[in-house]
């Protein structure tokens, strides 16, 4: 009960802490959504080195950058009204999105041993189909978080739907490259 209050205290006092832990356990879930869904992988198989990296991807970077991004959107537009939120999302989209996306490309290439080449050739193939999907499922998820969601509550529920969006971003993590350029050749048929 004490250790609760504990955690409790600091989460209340320094609010980013609140996003740190979520995002750490968030995104390992969604690399395991991953593992389990398309690879097919089972409890003994999974691969937890890939969990831990995705771990410490969303807690060093993924709980901070949006703990800030939030603060700041919430001081740009200060009301919680569908416009106001609605303008949050779409700019989140436009300056937030295209950089998480690159960073989470290219740290996790080189988390995952590459080079830096491949790490930018990874980027540069992957990046785009990313975005794209991004760009239609968070606005929707941002609108009704800004709009309906206390502002101390926004970086948990985003978290919520960013295991989803984990998934998905897991899932193109692990396209092999010649795979990625199938899809874009198919899609445009």
């Amino acid at each position: 009960m004490v250790v609760f209050r504990l955690i409790n205290d600091i989460t209340t006092r320094y609010k980013i802490i609140r996003g740190v832990i979520a995002y750490a356990i968030l995104w390992p879930i969604g690399c395991l959504l991953q593992q389990t869904i398309i690879e097919k992988k089972t409890f003994k198989d999974y691969d937890w080195g890939k969990c831990l990296r995705y771990s410490a991807y969303g807690a060093l970077f993924n709980g901070p950058t949006l703990y800030c991004w939030i603060r700041v959107a919430s001081n740009m537009w200060p009301r919680s009204d569908i416009r106001s939120s609605l303008a949050k999302a779409f700019t989140e989209q436009i300056v937030y999105d295209p950089f998480a996306i690159t960073i989470f490309l290219y740290t996790m290439t080189i988390a995952e041993g590459h080079s830096k080449t491949e790490a930018r050739e990874e980027v540069a193939e992957k990046f785009l189909p990313s975005y794209q999907i991004g760009f239609i499922y968070w606005p929707i998820v941002q609108t009704m978080n800004f709009a309906f969601v206390p502002k101390r509550n926004q970086v948990i529920v985003a978290g919520f739907f960013s295991v989803f969006w984990t998934t998905f971003l897991a899932c193109v993590k692990a396209l092999k490259r010649e795979d990625i350029k199938e899809a874009s050749v198919v899609e445009l048929k």
